[in-house]
């Protein structure tokens, strides 16, 4: 089975958990991974592009991005596809266990394996930040919401974590579910981008964001539970995830409200 534990990690002996968190040494050579520096970078820039884009926009005229919107959507849903897919047979064929799975260190194949896809899961969401830029191209600016930006954000410096220091192990569960919701909120976007005509056949968004809620459930108890539970995989990771989640659960109920029952409530 290919769940070998953590390589050089130092473990507690009384509750069998990690208390350090080594760098995997197999990613640092792998782009953006190496150094936070890039990432921050990244980061900044983003805020910039979220502030003067819509001053640099206000007297212009929103630019027809309908043909760029529809590749780039289908585009995300090819590439969330392959990651579920990569996610859901990696971890099949190491034999993962969904309640203690620690991360394999090693250089075999399905380690690699699981690796990579975690890194392009991370790179995903870099280009994500996409999303951003073409709402601000196309003069979106109540799509700009705190939710929005701080959700893009923080991403990818989760993600960063996540292949700097565990990639494989129990990230895994997250990577797989989120990829999976991601391809079905690319095929909305993608959808809605072919036009108008397409809102009959896009009645189905707000169980859309009912789905995105459900996956932050799913990753409060699956944390929840491996901060109790003995397994040799970093507390602090889960407890990121953990809090982080329920920021947006926060945020993320509260933009089901406002869109779906306050407004129906108006009505």
């Amino acid at each position: 089975m290919e769940n070998t534990s953590s390589t050089g990690s130092q473990t507690d002996p009384e509750h069998n958990t990690a208390t350090t968190v080594p760098d995997d040494k197999r990613t640092d050579p792998w782009l953006l991974v190496y150094s936070p520096v890039p990432v921050a970078l990244i980061f900044l820039v983003y805020l910039g592009v979220v502030w003067a884009g819509p001053r640099l926009m206000k007297n212009r005229e929103p630019v027809d991005l309908k043909v760029v919107l529809i590749v780039y959507n289908f585009a995300m849903v090819g590439l969330s596809a392959y990651m579920c897919y990569e996610f859901l047979v990696t971890s099949w064929l190491s034999s993962y266990s969904l309640l203690c799975q620690p991360v394999d260190y090693s250089t075999g194949p399905l380690a690699m394996r699981m690796a990579r896809v975690c890194w392009w899961f991370f790179f995903s969401k870099v280009i994500e930040l996409s999303d951003t830029l073409f709402f601000i191209l196309r003069k979106k600016n109540n799509q700009l919401t705190f939710l929005h930006v701080y959700h893009h954000g923080t991403m990818i410096f989760n993600w960063w974590l996540g292949v700097k220091y565990v990639a494989g192990g129990q990230s895994f569960f997250i990577g797989l579910v989120n990829t999976f919701v991601h391809v079905v909120m690319y095929s909305y976007y993608g959808l809605a981008a072919i036009g108008p005509h397409m809102q009959k056949y896009l009645w189905w968004k707000r169980y859309l964001t009912s789905l995105q809620l459900v996956q932050f459930v799913m990753f409060i108890v699956y944390t929840g539970h491996n901060l109790y539970a003995e397994c040799d995989f970093p507390d602090s990771m889960n407890m990121l995830v953990f809090g982080y989640c329920i920021t947006l659960i926060i945020l993320f109920s509260n933009f089901y409200y406002k869109s779906y029952v306050s407004k129906k409530k108006q009505k």
